[in-house]
Parts: C-alpha cells; sequence; structure tokens
C-alpha cells in the first residue's frame, strides 16, 4: 500500500482541483496496485456520483463498505440508487446509515425522499417528523412532511402546519419547495417568495453561457427541456404540438433528462422532433454548455419545479431566450426565465406583479392538448368498475395530496343530499384510502360510498371508463390539470371552482376553451349548489354532456393544429423582439388562427 500512498495523494489533489477525467485515472491505477484500497474505491465512487454515473458509483462505494462498513459510506451508495430510482435497495442502504448513526440529518432525509418516491407516504412522514426533532429548521423538512401527509390524506394539523410555513416564508426561511406549496391558498406574493428562496438555494446563477451574441439561423432552433418524455400526462398533452411544428421555420430538439421506459409514447415523441437527446448522465452544467454549443435561440423548460425536474440547466443561461411552459403552475421567480406561457384565465393582468417572468397570453388555453388521443371502444360497465348501476357518479381522478379538507366537507354533503350516490376517486395508496373513508364517516357517510379506481396500464381504457361517470368534481386550490383534459376529452362535465393562483384557476381555463363557462363557479357555496343542482336534474346534466360533446369538435381546446400555431406565433414575436436588440416584454398572441402577435 505504501507504494501507492503519492498516487493516491496526487489523484485527491486532482479531483479537489476539479481535475477528474485525471482523478479517475490515478484512482484506478491505485486499484489495479491495491484492489483492497478503501480510500480509492470511496474517493472514485464519490467522483463517479459528481459526474452522475451512479451506476459506477454505487458500485465502487459499494466495495469500499465491504472493507468499511461507515454510515457515510451507505448514505452515499444509498444516494446513487436512489438517482437510479433503485429505491428499495436505498432504503436499505439509509437504513444501515441510521444502525450506525441514529441522529444522521441526512441519511433520515434521504430515507424519507425514497419512501415518498416508493408511495409509502407514512412512513416518509414519519421520517420528516424524526428530522424535525432533530433540526426544527432543516432546509424544506416542513414542506416536505406536510406534503407527505397530504399524500395520505392525513389532515391532522393541517391548518397549523399551514400557518407555521406562511409564518416561515415571510422570515426567508427555507420551508417549502414551490410545488408543494400549491396546495395550501398562499397568496401570489407567498408563492413568489416561496419559488425565489427556492431558486436561491437549489440552483444559483452560474457565469452566462450565452454572452449576448446573435445567431444567425434560417429555422428558430427551439428546445423543448423535460425529464417527461416518456409514458407521462405531460407527454399525452404535448406530442401533438411537437410533431405539428412548422418545419420551415423551427427546429425541433428535445432535450430529455429522464427515463427511456420504451414506451409507444416514447416512440411517438422520437420521431417528432428534428434532434433528440438523450442526457441522463450529463451534469446541469454539460447539458447547458451542449445547448449552447447547438445555438439553441429558445429553450422551454416544461418542468419548472416538478418531480425530477432540473432548472439549473437554465440557471447557465445557455440559450438568449428561456421560457417556462406547461410543467409548473406559477412563477420560477428566476431572473434566468424571461417567459411564462399563460392565457388570461391563469394569470389576469392583475396578477402580472406577482411574476418574475413576463408572460405570453394565449388567446385560449395555455395547455396544449392532442386531438389524435385514441379513447377505447370497449364499454365499461358500472357493475365491473365497482359503481352502482343507477346511482349518482360523482368522480374525481386528482392526486390525492390535492384533496383538500374544504372541499371533501362539501363532497360528502353532496353524498348526503344525493340519495344512492358514490363518489368515485383514483386509487393512488393503500393510507389515503383508509384515511378517506374514516374522514368520509366522521362526517357522516359510509365509507363504502367511496369508490377506488385502480390505474390502468392503457390510457385509452382509462379515458373510456371515465364515461361511467356522472360529474367530475374538481379540487381547490390545486385544480385538475390533466386529469381535467382527460375528461373533457372523454366527455364527461366537469365542475370546478375558481382559485386565486395559477393552479387553481388551470381547470376553469380549459372549460372557456371549450366553450362552457357555466361550470365554473366563483365560490365554493356556488360549487356546492350547482354540483347538487346538476345531481338532482337529469335534463340539465344531459344537456351539458351534449353541449360539451359538440363543442370538443368545434372549439379550440382539442384544436392542436390551431394551438401550435398561436404558440408559434409567441414564439417568433418573442424571437423579433431580440433580434431588434428589446428586452422581454409581454406578449398577447391575436385570436386569429394565422394572426400574429400585436
Amino acid at each position: 500500500m505504501a507504494p501507492n500512498y503519492p498516487m493516491l495523494e496526487e489523484a485527491l489533489r486532482l479531483h479537489r482541483g476539479g481535475d477528474h477525467a485525471r482523478a479517475a485515472e490515478l484512482y484506478k491505477s491505485v486499484l489495479c496496485a491495491d484492489p483492497q484500497n478503501y480510500d480509492a474505491l470511496y474517493f472514485l465512487g464519490f467522483l463517479c456520483g459528481q459526474n452522475r454515473r451512479f451506476d459506477e458509483a454505487q458500485h465502487f462505494v459499494g466495495q469500499a463498505i465491504k472493507l468499511n462498513p461507515t454510515a457515510d459510506a451507505f448514505l452515499m451508495r444509498g444516494f446513487a440508487l436512489q438517482q437510479l430510482d433503485r429505491h428499495e435497495e436505498a432504503v436499505a442502504c439509509f437504513n444501515q446509515a441510521l444502525a450506525l448513526n441514529p441522529l444522521f440529518k441526512e441519511a433520515l432525509l434521504d430515507r424519507a425522499s425514497s419512501l415518498f418516491r416508493l408511495r409509502r407516504y407514512e412512513d416518509a412522514a414519519a421520517d420528516y417528523e424524526c428530522l424535525l426533532a432533530l433540526d426544527p429548521d432543516f432546509p424544506f423538512a416542513r414542506g416536505n412532511l406536510l406534503f407527505s401527509r397530504l399524500h395520505c390524506c392525513d389532515w391532522r394539523s393541517f391548518d397549523e402546519e399551514r400557518g407555521a410555513i406562511a409564518a416561515g416564508l415571510a422570515a426567508g426561511k427555507r420551508v417549502i419547495a414551490p410545488f408543494d406549496a400549491k396546495v395550501l391558498a398562499l397568496s401570489l406574493e407567498e408563492e413568489l417568495r416561496c419559488a425565489r428562496i427556492w431558486v436561491a438555494d437549489q440552483c444559483p446563477q452560474t457565469a452566462p453561457l450565452w454572452q449576448g451574441e446573435l445567431h444567425a439561423h434560417e429555422r428558430i432552433r427551439l428546445a423543448y427541456i423535460s425529464g417527461d418524455f416518456h409514458a407521462h400526462a405531460a407527454a399525452t398533452l404535448t406530442a401533438g404540438l411537437f410533431e405539428r411544428h412548422d418545419r420551415r421555420r423551427f427546429e425541433t430538439i428535445a432535450i430529455s433528462f429522464g427515463p427511456d421506459d420504451g414506451s409507444a409514447m416514447r416512440a411517438t415523441l422520437m420521431r417528432g422532433f428534428d434532434r433528440f437527446f438523450d442526457v441522463r448522465a450529463k451534469s446541469d452544467a454539460e447539458i447547458a454548455a451542449l445547448m449552447r454549443e447547438m445555438e439553441v435561440d429558445i429553450a422551454v423548460d416544461m418542468m419548472g419545479f416538478t418531480e425530477g425536474c432540473r432548472p439549473g440547466i437554465l440557471a447557465a443561461r445557455a440559450a438568449p431566450l428561456q421560457v417556462s411552459h406547461l410543467g409548473f403552475p406559477g412563477t420560477m421567480g428566476a431572473d434566468t426565465i424571461d417567459y411564462v406561457i399563460a392565457d388570461r384565465t391563469v394569470i389576469p393582468e392583475e396578477q402580472q406583479a406577482s411574476y418574475a417572468e413576463k408572460v405570453i397570453y394565449l388567446p385560449d388555453s395555455f395547455m396544449p392538448a392532442d386531438c389524435a388521443r385514441a379513447i377505447a371502444t370497449r364499454a365499461f360497465t358500472r357493475a365491473e368498475l365497482g359503481l352502482p348501476e343507477k346511482g349518482f357518479v360523482f368522480c374525481c381522478f386528482n392526486a390525492s395530496y390535492k384533496i383538500a379538507p374544504t372541499m371533501f366537507d362539501i363532497w360528502m354533503r353532496l353524498l348526503l343530499n344525493t340519495g344512492g350516490s358514490v363518489l368515485w376517486l383514483a386509487d393512488t395508496n393503500e393510507t389515503a384510502k383508509r384515511n378517506l373513508k374514516r374522514e368520509a364517516e366522521a362526517r357522516g357517510v359510509a365509507g363504502k360510498r367511496l369508490v377506488f379506481a385502480p390505474r390502468l396500464d392503457s390510457a385509452a381504457d382509462h379515458l373510456a371508463r371515465l364515461k361511467a361517470a356522472d360529474l367530475f368534481l374538481d379540487t381547490l386550490p390545486y385544480n385538475a390539470h390533466a386529469t381535467a383534459n382527460d375528461a373533457l376529452w372523454a366527455g364527461l362535465p366537469l365542475l370546478t371552482c375558481m382559485g386565486e393562483g395559477f393552479a387553481g384557476r388551470v381547470a376553469a381555463s380549459l372549460l372557456h376553451a371549450i366553450g362552457v363557462p357555466e361550470s365554473i363557479a366563483e365560490s365554493p357555496e356556488a360549487y356546492e349548489r350547482a354540483a347538487l343542482e346538476l345531481a338532482r336534474d337529469a335534463g340539465a346534466l344531459s344537456a351539458l354532456r351534449a353541449k360539451l360533446e359538440r363543442n370538443r369538435k368545434t372549439h379550440p381546446l382539442f384544436d392542436t393544429a390551431l394551438y401550435t400555431r398561436h404558440l408559434e406565433a409567441a414564439y417568433v414575436a418573442l424571437w423579433e423582439r431580440h433580434r431588434r436588440g428589446l428586452l422581454p416584454d409581454g406578449i398577447t398572441v391575436d385570436r386569429a388562427a394565422s394572426g400574429l402577435p400585436r
């Protein structure tokens, strides 16, 4: 071992200095001479993790653990496994780390994260509780705890926790992630503050890669950045858009850092772009450098702060124009995001000051939809779905964390006032089912009147089964988004209640675009009255369903080609402003199908 000591010291020096390629060579040289060298294995694994080579990282650290099973080594291997979506194995590593050091806060944090990804929300919440007991101000742990509880519809201390989070944001503390905050009905000013705190902590700006150069391309180079280019709700909404881009005016590029699931959707998306880059193995800096090398003109972040996002890519300012679209319902609070794509329902003009971005107003809905989506021809019977043949079926297929106790109160009163009715919900996790049944019974409703629908592998079958419901009841403060699009495409009437922020106004945007504004309630009381009236008036419900079916074919919500032209008009307008040397400013796209922004 002694002869390798200078080589190891040199490898560590190069590693600390950022010369990772040469450091890796020296670590491997040490291991060729001394395969049992713990330090070389450990630090080579660490280096691989730094460079997103997570499979190598977990292997080398795993070998180091065999020589010296330390808590730090188990944490490092667990993190690498976590990044590979091998969460069961990651949890086992974090368990080992905590067995060696029960007060290891980072291991608690990472175990909670993997448990959350495994949908073991109750166990994740327990870890966050332990973490807060060790450190009441641990960054973002309070928000993580509340969000985990909401996934399993555990509403204990909801108001108290919301108040504590609001107080923390007012004090500038790192208490909750921006996406998690959408369920709390925060003010727009609080949402902006939350986003800015997160950005400053998680993706500080680096020296901009784009230094003001003017590109002179025949076509505008348009890069869409996402980890959801696979069988995912966001991909379902956007596949038709990508396919319909005008290739004479735009060169479309996919920057994909999510999994390749081998699905038909993945194949469709890969065909839909001029160029498709799988960059999972690259760091944020490497991806930004790739985009700069390609001279991307407009970079479009499709995820914002949703699960699996990588906002650090655009923090490097790889493109002259950077846009937030679809994935995140609100402001990203980042100086490097120039525009957000919206409509006048989700961002009324008077709310623009609460957004760090300039607003691009599309004339109908900000949300794309694919008019080619298949709906299975199979006719599901209510009996096979566990629904009553004759009773009224209220339904909501939103994620469980969107179900607020105040809206659940309304739903239970509707069941009590509508004999033989049921509430049909998505089967998200066993704890949520148990808690929702208990909450129903506490409100005088038998738990069996809540029916839970399992996930179907076929999206076409899911759309077909929605026809078995009578009325989709939306949630507030976080509306149905892709699930609202599903319901309307399937011809299922949807009733929403308008909220204050973007997340609570999306369903209203869709209903305006399909010409059914009467399904938008201005208050919870009006929402409850409208739902009860529709449940009691079969003629009114039938007329609403018929109108929705007609409008699906005539109104803009599901006109994918029209949406694409409007979005392209926005891109052309912001690019022309840029070419004239003008700073980003608000853009409005005219309603006319071929209209240009004014």
